[in-house]
């Protein structure tokens, strides 16, 4: 889009004025304005040029600009391109120099193309009436400072000094330090904004400033470096625009985000920005949380006004206990604590409570606490590991009664740790595809032929070890990755299955899916498309799922209907884990379910406690009577294969027939 005058705002009233012919281009090399100047030098109007491609450049100058345009796009530094030939409409040949820069200007990417030429038309354009124009333009709107390499104050417009209560003969020679107030933090920014212009780059950003008697106000600062092809020099260009009180506004929002106004605590908006603060000051401390035990039981039984007097009352006492401590209320009942004092001092809270009890309408309220402790560096290393171990601590004291304040063990952080180090690994192991599949043979009891197999994931990390899938999958879950490692698992079933297959081994092969899986509305494409890239029969692959999965897909009709689809393609589904979910069996009736897999928890003993044998034989009868064939699970010893093809047990798996194994190791087996 090309463009005009008054959408260009701030950007088209400093352009226009540019003391070179000048034009603009969008991050995709198409024109959105062009100077008068340009226009008048090239002959072409603006209508020829709107939304075009640059028209005047040579076959050599555009090729150059496209091989560098990434570069260009992506540093502020300016880019120059000598010598170039330059066709007007006319086709007349001008020999000049191009400088191409880049900038952002509301959130979105420009590149300024500026023609350097020694011709005395143009020479007689960059001279002093020429920035009198940008004056002109700029004055009724914007404050504006000129300043030279020395950061000395040239010149001021009427606005900056109404504002500023300089008067011209005073702010003429004075530095440009004096117009920020004197903090080494005011004086770093000012060295950030010199710097970056003596390097050529723009610098944009809000700036706090002081008039000459030291009141300050804020601006929004467009500094551009600019350079006087009459005299070779260059100097500064300051745009301001007063945007005091909208920060002002800004400040007062902060203030009710990070500051709790029913306790006058902190937020724990701002609870994180301070722990992070300390964690990059390398500070030692330890992290609290404390809630309140049974609080809604004491709400329930006090009236609001009673409940607020009875956390105020419970603030004083977090406020008097933990003195020159940072103290945020992070929930309704909750509250977060980052102090340096010692373990036994903040458990010693609990007994403090019971000395000083909070009396309401001249009655004891019978408050006590649970808490948790974290201390970094110690323990954990980031404000988000910190809160996770402080939950997992006070979830395990509420377990065992509350009413203390504890600490993780050691081993208990060791695998927080580890977790955390999963999580972080994960990704990266997606990523470069570092997990492996080995397979679970499944054997017909009757022939003894290995008939299908269980596709597991496996990782084995560098720093980790072996990651089990019992630490994997659920890690995997809370992360929202398990979506990533079931189309990992699909693509490599499905290519083993149809690598063997190939070879005349056709052997089915099942891998375990989430309820999260099937509620993405394309699992249905997904799955086909893959059958489709590795060439392999839908009937050569089955689907697992557990009875928590079932009991919420029945619940589901757009995952019934996915499952319903791929059933029909030829896909069966296996119910997992058979017998320790759900009480309820409607979803036998409402999923199209093919296999079921007695849970290996029931074979563990079943040659031990006859109940457990009539039990697995009523599992085997019922999945049969219901045209299911029937696996157990974690077969591990030949009395208990006896007892499974004694009860009519279709297929058994287990370290009994053989444990996980590679593809080749398969292959052996068939």
């Amino acid at each position: 889009m090309f463009l005009k005058e008054e959408s260009l705002d701030l950007g088209n009233t400093f352009f226009k004025h540019l003391p070179t012919p000048s034009f603009m281009t969008d991050n995709k090399g198409k024109i959105v304005w062009c100077s008068q100047e340009a226009v008048k030098q090239l002959g072409y109007s603006i209508n020829d040029l709107q939304d075009m491609d640059v028209p005047f450049f040579t076959d050599y100058t555009q090729g150059h600009i496209t091989a560098n345009w990434e570069t260009i796009l992506q540093t502020e530094d300016p880019f120059e391109i000598s010598p170039v030939v330059l066709y007007s409409k006319d086709r007349i040949a001008i020999k000049t120099s191009i400088v191409a820069k880049s900038f952002s200007w509301q959130d979105t990417r420009y590149v300024l193309f500026q023609i350097k030429t020694d011709t005395k038309d143009l020479m007689e354009a960059s001279s002093f009436h020429e920035l009198q124009l940008i004056k002109k333009g700029l004055s009724n709107s914007y404050m504006i400072v000129y300043i030279d390499p020395e950061g000395l104050i040239m010149h001021a417009n009427d606005k900056f000094l109404k504002k500023s209560a300089w008067t011209p003969k005073r702010i003429v020679g004075k530095s440009f330090w004096q117009l920020l107030p004197d903090t080494p933090e005011h004086m770093a920014i000012g060295n950030q904004i010199i710097t970056r212009l003596r390097d050529g780059k723009v610098f944009q950003g809000s700036v706090e400033k002081i008039t000459k008697d030291g009141t300050t106000f804020w601006v929004n600062l467009l500094a551009i470096p600019v350079h006087n092809t009459q005299n070779n020099t260059p100097y500064f260009l300051l745009l301001e625009d007063e945007i005091t009180e909208k920060k002002l506004m800004q400040t007062k929002l902060e203030q009710i985000a990070y500051v709790d106004t029913e306790t006058g605590l902190l937020s724990r908006h701002r609870l994180e920005e301070v722990v992070n603060e300390y964690i990059n000051e390398k500070k030692s401390f330890s992290f609290v949380f404390i809630g309140i035990d049974q609080f809604y039981t004491l709400k329930e039984i006090f009236n609001d006004q009673t409940e607020t007097k009875m956390l105020n009352e419970f603030t004083k006492r977090l406020k008097i206990y933990f003195e020159d401590s940072i103290i945020a209320r992070s929930g309704r009942d909750d509250f977060a604590i980052v102090t340096p004092l010692s373990d036994w001092y903040i458990q010693g809270f609990a007994n403090y409570l019971k000395q000083n009890p909070i009396y309401l309408d001249s009655k004891i309220i019978p408050i006590t606490v649970s808490g948790a402790i974290t201390r970094y560096p110690e323990d954990q290393q980031s404000y988000l590991h910190l809160l996770k171990a402080t939950t997992n601590t006070i979830q395990k004291v509420k377990l065992e009664g509350g009413s203390m304040i504890a600490t993780l063990s050691k081993s208990d952080h060791s695998k927080l740790s580890r977790k955390v180090q999963i999580e972080k690994r994960l990704l990266e192991a997606l990523n470069h595809r570092d997990l492996h599949v080995m397979f679970l043979p499944q054997q017909d009891v009757k022939t003894g032929a290995i008939t299908s197999v269980e596709a597991l994931v496996r990782w084995e990390d560098s720093v980790l070890g072996t990651v089990s899938p019992e630490e994997l999958i659920p890690i995997a879950e809370e992360t929202g990755l398990i979506n990533e490692i079931g189309q990992f698992m699909l693509e490599k079933s499905c290519e083993q299955a149809a690598i063997w297959a190939q070879k005349g081994m056709p052997i089915k092969v099942s891998f375990n899916s989430s309820i999260r899986e099937f509620r993405d509305k394309n699992m249905v494409k997904t799955i086909r498309k893959v059958l489709e890239k590795y060439k392999c029969s839908p009937e050569l692959i089955q689907i697992e799922f557990t009875e928590k999965f079932a009991l919420e897909a029945e619940a589901e009709k757009a995952i019934v209907q996915q499952i319903q689809k791929l059933q029909q393609d030829g896909i069966v589904f296996v119910l997992d884990d058979f017998g320790t979910g759900y009480a309820s069996l409607r979803y036998l009736q409402m999923l199209p379910i093919g296999k079921l897999k007695i849970d290996k928890s029931f074979i563990n003993s079943v040659t031990k406690q006859e109940k457990l044998e009539k039990l697995v034989q009523g599992l085997v009868q019922f999945g049969q009577s219901l045209d299911l064939q029937v696996v157990a699970e974690g077969v591990e010893s030949a009395e208990q294969f006896a007892l499974l093809k004694r009860v009519g047990c279709d297929a058994v798996q287990g370290y009994y027939i053989s444990p996980p194994i590679s593809a080749e190791e398969v292959e052996k087996m068939l």
